[in-house]
């Protein structure tokens, strides 16, 4: 079948077409959404398309952004319709081998570089996705190294992906390497172990909306012992790679935040425990200190 060339296209009736697609596939604020396929397709801030509709764009724009529009009609995130997303200072590719970068994990690494002024030693962001957390604290921090760590080699190819586009801007070397939680980097010492792991117990799928528990990876979503088992193991497995008056910071399900703070306090290596509020108001994260001369 002869495919016809795709023609340039004023951006202001592209803004219309797309519209009047995603009204019909029943999407709210269908111009907004329009508007916001073409800033993300563009890379230019969110209001340019609409001062701008005299523009001509070229035909890879043109169908980027219609593939944008098929996906959201279809369901699809927003982030994975136009394959990327922004965090802190970065815009990072996303796709559906990862997990979608919320703004609540920008204030970890907010508290990261808090508590260690800024950064020193090396960090490891375990379960890292698309490398969010990593990426943000080897561009932002003064970290000798950053590691990423993850079970899934979908997730870790674009980690690496986002790792080279961002390259100018690292700090820090980054490294990522394959493995479950902290198992890979067990024969380091490291100042720093983070992460957003998987935390929605099983029984919590059909809570989820629809956009993520039909769209986002299961294994980064779901963790077995009422959503606690990955958490717990990071918990136990973290001290044994953290330097005396190293630090360990999580985000947690706001339900289980007591628990995750009970999980480290108990253990016997760490110190200072300490739960701490996301932008709602909500215990979002649990922050502990490595003691020293314990196991």
């Amino acid at each position: 079948m002869r495919v016809e060339p795709v023609a340039p296209q004023p951006l202001g009736s592209l803004l219309v077409e797309l519209a009047d697609s995603l009204e019909r596939a029943g999407i709210a604020l269908a111009p907004d959404e329009a508007r916001d396929i073409v800033a993300a397709v563009l890379d230019v801030p969110r209001f340019w398309p609409t001062t701008h509709r005299e523009v001509l764009l070229d035909p890879s724009a043109i169908s980027e952004a219609r593939n944008a529009a098929a996906a959201r009609s279809r369901g699809a995130p927003f982030a994975y319709a136009v394959g990327r997303a922004a965090f802190r200072y970065l815009t990072l590719a996303v796709d559906e081998r990862v997990l979608i970068p919320r703004q609540e994990t920008e204030v970890l690494v907010d508290l990261v570089l808090k508590a260690e002024d800024g950064g020193r030693g090396t960090v490891v962001d375990v379960g890292t996705g698309s490398g969010a957390i990593a990426l943000a604290l080897a561009t932002e921090g003064s970290f000798d190294a950053v590691v990423g760590t993850d079970v899934s080699l979908d997730a870790l190819a674009v980690a690496e992906q986002n790792a080279a586009f961002h390259r100018d801007e690292l700090r820090a070397p980054v490294e990522f390497v394959h493995g479950s939680l902290v198992a890979p980097v067990l024969d380091r010492r490291v100042r720093i172990v983070v992460s957003n792991p998987p935390y929605i117990a099983f029984a919590e799928i059909e809570e989820l909306p629809p956009s993520v528990r039909d769209w986002e990876p299961p294994f980064a979503l779901l963790s077995g012992d009422g959503g606690m088992a990955a958490t717990r193991a990071i918990v136990r497995d973290a001290a044994t790679v953290l330097e005396p008056g190293g630090l360990l910071a999580l985000e947690v399900d706001t339900r289980r935040a007591s628990l995750v703070a009970e999980a480290a306090a108990t253990h016997g290596a760490y110190q200072n425990v300490a739960v701490h509020l996301d932008l709602t108001g909500r215990e979002r994260f649990v922050l502990a200190r490595r003691r020293s001369g314990t196991l």
